[in-house]
């Protein structure tokens, strides 16, 4: 099964300062992964090809990361999970910059279950969430912070 997922959000601030949000994931002033409602992303080593890490059950390596620009995560596991994730920085003009991160895998042998009935729905939370804190960091507040379904808060109280 192919998964191709993509969350955006446009933020009013220079490429760089969007970029150095996704410079600063996994290390002490992490700004854009949203450690306080998720298990928090950590790598043996600061963002950079060969770091090995992940969040909760999800594990990868960076296979590419160019500063202030995209790094691209190659997973590891959950079983059945292949392919990658990245945050990406696009400028849209000199004060205006869209932050986005994809998702494409491929999901076979346990993921063609797990992805569709939990993962795929944490992700979507957790992206979000993700993109919410990134706007916070920029602007100090966010305009309309997103909402967890119902499903999600049920998957969130099944897990503990």
């Amino acid at each position: 099964m192919g998964v191709y997922n993509v969350h955006e959000r446009v933020l009013p601030v220079p490429a760089a300062e969007a970029g150095a949000l996704i410079d600063g994931l996994s290390g002490d002033a992490d700004r854009l992964w949203p450690r306080r409602d998720w298990p928090p992303m950590a790598l043996d080593r600061p963002l950079g090809p060969g770091a090995v890490g992940g969040h909760g059950p999800v594990r990868y390596t960076v296979t590419a990361h160019v500063p202030g620009q995209w790094v691209r995560f190659a997973f590891r596991g959950p079983r059945g999970f292949d392919g990658f994730h990245e945050y990406t920085v696009h400028p849209l003009g000199p004060d205006r910059t869209l932050l986005r991160h994809t998702l494409a895998m491929r999901a076979h042998g346990p993921a063609r279950l797990s992805w569709p009935l939990a993962y795929r729905w944490f992700h979507d939370a957790v992206l979000e969430d993700s993109l919410d804190d990134a706007e916070r960091a920029c602007t100090g507040t966010v305009a309309r912070p997103a909402r967890w379904s119902p499903y999600v808060r049920l998957l969130r109280r099944l897990r503990r």
